[in-house]
């Protein structure tokens, strides 16, 4: 078998964002459309940063990239990027016991007033969707209870790490959207457990928030951890933005 690298430039596959994993209404949820970009890089962790917003029912070719793989829309422009990364240990928030969370997601400011209420992941006009209601807690950190969906998969644990984190950013004072998302997986819930999604603000600069996610079990060992950079979308940009990560490098 050959071991041969693969040319850059080399379509290695494709894939499809269904319109059912909506972020806002017309594009993917960051972190599902991320963890769909991650499946091609045989890695952990995998950081993916997303170029515009990922359009859905589309076709998008990926391409082999000088460090990872690409991912390209209809027309050649570059939606998104992915290679293997480093996750410290550091990066991950303690849980709160399931009861706890249930509470705090009472508390869920997106109930009352949501940049994007019909998302996949936490959007409160979603039935069928994950319903994260990441509600805060006293020492800046967002957590929700999560009862894991019988159709759970990687893709699916990537986006449970995409909105609890953004809502420990003030997204009242204006929408961010998922820039850049770094996701370490050691393993993957069952179908009903009962399990606990933190969230927490680490850094501000400018039009950028930093945040970590932590997903952990019912008996509290951490399953999965990310890092995420979230970009503000300007006042006079329409939302989303049609670049919203060009200034991450």
């Amino acid at each position: 078998m050959s071991t041969d690298p693969v040319p850059v430039g080399t379509r290695v596959g494709s894939l499809v964002i269904g319109p059912r994993y909506n972020g806002p209404p017309t594009s993917g949820n960051g972190g599902y459309t991320s963890g769909c970009v991650a499946s091609y890089v045989d890695a952990s962790p995998v950081e993916v940063t997303l170029r515009r917003p990922p359009p859905l029912e589309t076709v998008l070719p990926v391409i082999q990239s000088t460090v990872g793989i690409r991912v390209l829309g209809p027309d050649g422009e570059v939606v998104a990027d992915a290679l293997p990364a480093a996750l410290p240990d550091d990066a991950l928030v303690p849980p709160v016991p399931y009861a706890d969370a249930v509470a705090a997601s009472a508390g869920y400011r997106g109930l009352g007033e949501h940049p994007f209420p019909t998302c996949f992941v936490c959007g409160p006009l979603r039935p069928d969707g994950l319903r994260l209601f990441p509600g805060p807690l006293d020492d800046g950190r967002t957590a929700t209870p999560w009862l894991v969906p019988d159709d759970i998969s990687p893709e699916i644990l990537w986006a449970s790490l995409d909105c609890p984190g953004g809502w420990s950013v003030p997204l009242e004072a204006r929408p961010y959207v998922l820039g850049r998302f770094t996701v370490r997986i050691d393993a993957l819930p069952e179908p009903g457990e009962e399990c606990v999604v933190m969230g927490l603000m680490v850094g501000e600069e400018g039009r950028k928030a930093y945040a970590h996610t932590t997903l952990s079990s019912p008996a509290g060992a951490v399953l999965a951890r990310a890092r995420a950079t979230w970009v503000a979308l300007t006042p006079t940009t329409p939302s989303p933005s049609p670049n919203p990560s060009r200034d991450l490098g």
